[in-house]
Order: C-alpha cells, then sequence, then structure tokens
C-alpha cells in the first residue's frame, strides 16, 4: 500500500517497514507554541534535562514534534530503546512514563532523517494526548516542513508495530 497511512515493502537495510503519513497540526504544547503558561519554552525544552539525566541526549532534535497521521493504521511500541519512568519535569503535572523509539523520518525533499517516536505513555500523561494514527517524532529541524507534507517513516517492526484495525487477522 502507499499513500498516507500506506505501509510499503521493507525498507533495503532488510529491517525497516516504510510507513507513508502526513504531518498534522498538534497541540502546540510540546513546542511551545501554544503559550501555555505551565510550560514556558515548551515541554521538549523542559523535559530534556530529566531525560538527559537517565542518559537519553535529546540536544540533537528540534525542540517540538512533528505529528504524523498514518491515518487508518495505528502503531503500537513494541520494544522501546529508552524506558523512563516516573518522570517528574515539572510541578504543575504528575510523574509521567516516556517511551522512546529510533526511527528514520523522510522528508518531502526525499532526505533521510535519524529520529525518535516521542512516546508519553497515555495512562500517566493527563493532557493533549495524541489519536492513536498520530505519532510524535523527535526529529532535527526541517526547514520548510509544514501541515499536510506527506512523510515517511521508517520503523523496525520489532521494535514499532504497525497496525491495520480493519485487519481481520488481528
Amino acid at each position: 500500500m502507499t499513500g498516507a497511512g500506506g505501509a510499503d515493502d521493507p525498507d533495503d537495510d532488510g529491517r525497516s517497514v516504510v510507513v507513508s503519513g502526513v504531518v498534522v497540526a498538534g497541540h502546540g504544547v510540546a513546542s511551545g507554541r501554544s503559550g501555555d503558561p505551565r510550560f514556558p519554552g515548551g515541554t521538549i525544552a523542559l523535559q530534556r534535562p530529566h531525560f538527559a539525566a537517565r542518559g537519553l541526549d535529546l540536544s540533537g532534535f528540534h525542540p517540538g514534534t512533528v505529528n504524523v497521521s498514518i491515518a487508518p493504521l495505528r502503531w503500537e511500541v513494541v520494544r522501546a530503546d529508552h524506558t523512563f519512568r516516573d518522570v517528574r519535569w515539572t510541578h504543575t503535572q504528575p510523574a509521567e512514563d516516556f517511551s522512546f523509539v529510533a526511527i528514520g523520518l523522510q522528508d518531502p525533499t526525499g532526505r533521510r532523517h535519524d529520529a525518535l517516536v516521542y512516546h508519553p505513555h497515555p495512562d500517566t500523561k493527563p493532557d493533549h494526548v495524541q489519536p492513536d494514527d498520530v505519532v510524535e517524532v523527535l526529529a532535527p529541524k526541517i526547514p520548510d516542513l509544514a501541515v499536510g507534507d506527506p512523510v515517511r517513516l521508517y520503523v523496525d517492526p520489532s521494535r514499532l508495530r504497525i497496525v491495520d484495525p480493519d485487519d481481520p487477522s488481528r
């Protein structure tokens, strides 16, 4: 399948599955664009030092997420590269659990970027939860990337499962 939400054949590395998606608008909280006074500079900027203290350096990534819809497909973390429990990154929210999975993100120009799925666990996240088809991605700053742009995600199926909710064999 190709197009938004389509899974293609494995990438040439033999491990990745390529999933087509489209950039969608997020809540603006991760980047700080929402202006939420609880999160000056955005949640990613506030969380970075807590992840660094636990061994994950996010300094090479833009302090905001690229939100990618893979609808009608969904995704599930199978085996994260990093999982951090009970991260108390602000006094305004309860502690949260986070997982990160390494992926590749291909932008509309065809350039591929090392990226991470940023997954605040929904059971510990108090608000701003994304729909099941939206993958929040941390990537380097990608100039001119905009809502509506097509992108491709290169995922290792042993780490991130892509699910077709209409597949009767599931």
